[in-house]
Formats: C-alpha cells, sequence, structure tokens
C-alpha cells in the first residue's frame, strides 16, 4: 500500500469519525443536520466517490451503535454523492450544498418510504412524503452550516494547506476551496 493510499485511507476514517461523533450530539429528532455538514465538507475536500464512501460508512456504525434505523443510509448517500457531484461540475460550493439538499431532502426522503415499509412490514401509516419535511430541514441547515465551516476554512487560511495537501492525494478535485470565485478544471479532466 503506498504512503498516498495510506493518506487517503486516514482522511476518510477521519471524516467518518467526525460524522459518527457530531451526529448524535447535535441532533434534533427526525433530522441529522451534522451529518449534512460533514457531507458538504467532504464533498469538497475529496470528491463524490470518498464523500460516498465516507457517508455508507458513517451511517453503518451509527445504525449499528446508535441504532438508528435505515433512514441513515438512504438520506446521508445519496446526499453525499449529489453534494460531490454538485462541487464537482458546478465548479462551487454553492453547488455541493444544493446537491446535499436535493440528494438527502428530496431524493433521500422519497427513498426512505419503501426502505421503511420493508424495515417494519407495515405501510399502513406511511406515505411517500413523510420523511421530506425533516429530511429537508436538515439537509438545509447542515448544508447552511457547512458552507459557513467552508467559508471559515478559506478565511482563516486552512484552505491553502487543505488545497496542497489534497493536490497529492485527490488529483482528480477542484484544488480550490475559495467561497466565492468559480474552480478552474483539475488536470484529470
Amino acid at each position: 500500500m503506498t504512503q498516498s493510499s495510506v493518506k487517503k485511507l486516514a482522511i476518510l476514517a477521519m471524516m467518518i469519525a467526525l460524522d459518527v461523533v457530531l451526529s448524535p450530539l447535535f441532533r434534533v429528532e427526525g433530522m441529522a443536520p451534522m451529518s449534512s455538514v460533514v457531507n458538504v465538507v467532504a464533498a469538497a475536500m475529496m470528491g463524490p466517490l470518498y464523500a460516498t464512501i465516507m457517508a455508507f460508512g458513517c451511517a453503518l456504525i451509527r445504525m449499528a451503535l446508535l441504532g438508528i434505523p435505515p433512514l441513515a443510509l438512504t438520506g446521508a448517500i445519496f446526499g453525499a454523492l449529489l453534494a460531490g457531484l454538485g462541487y464537482r461540475f458546478g465548479k462551487h460550493n454553492w453547488w455541493a450544498a444544493a446537491g446535499e439538499i436535493l440528494g438527502t431532502g428530496l431524493i433521500g426522503s422519497m427513498l426512505s418510504y419503501p426502505v421503511m415499509v420493508w424495515f417494519t412490514g407495515s405501510a399502513q401509516s406511511l406515505y411517500w412524503f413523510v420523511y421530506t419535511p425533516r429530511f429537508f430541514g436538515g439537509s438545509i441547515s447542515g448544508s447552511l452550516i457547512g458552507l459557513f465551516v467552508l467559508y471559515e476554512l478559506d478565511h482563516i487560511g486552512i484552505t491553502k494547506r487543505i488545497q496542497k495537501f489534497s493536490r497529492r492525494l485527490f488529483p482528480c478535485q477542484k484544488q480550490s476551496l475559495t467561497f466565492f470565485t468559480p474552480r478552474s478544471k483539475p488536470p484529470c479532466h
């Protein structure tokens, strides 16, 4: 295993640990805004693949240790994937937040209905939009906090160090985490 892949796995493990620790601490029943915060930051730092792997690993750990239903999977995975794709193709942090809101708030909430029907074995009291308000509330508040975190990282200068480190580890990622400036294409596209 190369030193680069060890560093990638270390960053991935650190983001998973951060998500697992923060999600239950700042949680409103039915909403996990801190998961959205970490998804937006991970999407900007690591891209769609690693952000999705991070969300999947975190959801499995939260389900196993905290007894959270499979809603953790449906919400986190699609939010992280679309946040990463939004950041990659939108070339702006706002697109990562929009991808998180769309992925978690709409797609994740809609897919939660069949998952919970399968999980509970009953469709009597559930309907398709039952999870949408809570998922939207958590993803909107979490995405806004995530944008603030990215802005502060850029403002205090940590962004330059993250960019320098990320250039070596994630060469296909957009390297700039600046808040209001569009990004240039990465060297591998």
